[in-house]
């Protein structure tokens, strides 16, 4: 097991560290978050857990509104234009040892990750005060730089700030400046079968990790052999069609096939009409915001786009 949200809170006074925090319900976006620690001094953060091609990772922390090109980073860490994708779900288990939506700089407390390369936004620094979740997306905590500096320094890290928003030349004559940053060890998975990348923002998209500007191409997976020899049976009567972009739309759906199993036509005669009509409405209306944030999360994985939900929230300037 890793750190606990308590643990790490307990690690923080024990280190004299000043900070706030607040519990809310668990959010995994960053503009969820903002509904409830807007009054909260700082300035949101989305993280994203990404790995290389030869299965190196790295935790990615900016500050909400700082627009960060995977493809540049790629190509500032020397892996070319294509060389980072989100982490699978079952590294940010095995590796962070923090559920989805929860990835931090905290995250790399854990002995798991100590070959994960931590970058964080030179942006943190010139703010009185910044916003993580504790190893947990139901808190959220705000402390400033020079805090987060002696509690990475106390678990053995030096801190590094980048400008993620740079785009310098690369070349022959102009080598990759991040390529101190990509870890010389990776660390050794369980077998297990690589799964959707997971979104991170805050929370990431956070969420996120992530999670929360260019867009990545998933790559569709092969299916194995024997998986070729199994005749697939057609699923379009039991499976709702899943809209490209809107997330809206595919709740909508979702929630009509819920309401129509839930209430069928014998239930609906042996009760009435009316009594059937109401539960259909009070099952959409107490499920439609949670569905929505699946939703939301779901397409963000098919098209890794997690991380960069946050680019699309402005954060008030405090």
């Amino acid at each position: 097991m890793g750190y606990s949200k308590d643990q790490l809170l307990a690690r923080l006074k024990e280190l004299q560290i000043e900070f706030s925090q607040y519990e809310h319900p668990v959010v995994l976006t960053v503009e969820a978050q903002a509904k409830y620690v807007g009054n909260m001094v700082g300035v949101l953060s989305k993280n994203l857990f990404l790995k290389d091609k030869k299965h190196r990772y790295y935790v990615v922390s900016a500050l909400a509104d700082t627009k960060v090109d995977l493809k540049v980073l790629s190509q500032r860490l020397g892996l070319g234009k294509g060389g980072l994708r989100m982490a699978p779900e079952e590294a940010l288990g095995e590796i962070l040892q923090v559920p989805l939506g929860c990835v931090t700089p905290f995250a790399v407390v854990n002995e798991s990750a100590r070959h994960v390369s931590l970058l964080l936004d030179q942006g943190f620094k010139s703010q009185e005060c910044c916003i993580f979740h504790p190893l947990s997306n139901d808190m959220s905590i705000s402390l400033n730089a020079q805090g987060l500096d002696t509690f990475l320094k106390s678990i053995g890290r030096n801190p590094s700030y980048i400008d993620l928003e740079a785009n310098p030349p690369i070349g022959k004559d102009q080598p990759p400046d991040l390529a101190a940053f990509v870890p010389s060890d990776s660390p050794v998975l369980s077998d297990l079968p690589e799964k959707a990348p997971s979104a991170q923002d805050s929370t990431g998209k956070s969420v996120g990790a992530a999670t929360n500007s260019a867009a990545v191409t998933a790559k569709a997976v092969k299916p194995s052999g024997n998986a070729q020899n199994v005749k697939e049976k057609p699923v379009d009567s039991v499976r709702p069609s899943i809209p490209a972009a809107d997330a809206g739309k595919f709740v909508e759906e979702l929630l009509d096939r819920a309401s129509a199993l839930l209430i069928s036509e014998d239930s609906i005669k042996q009760h009435g009409g009316q009594l059937g009509a109401e539960v259909a409405n009070n099952i959409k209306k107490c499920l439609r915001e949670d569905i929505k944030n699946l939703a939301t999360i779901f397409k963000n994985t098919a098209y890794t786009e997690g991380f960069y939900a946050g680019t699309r929230y402005q954060p008030k300037r405090l």
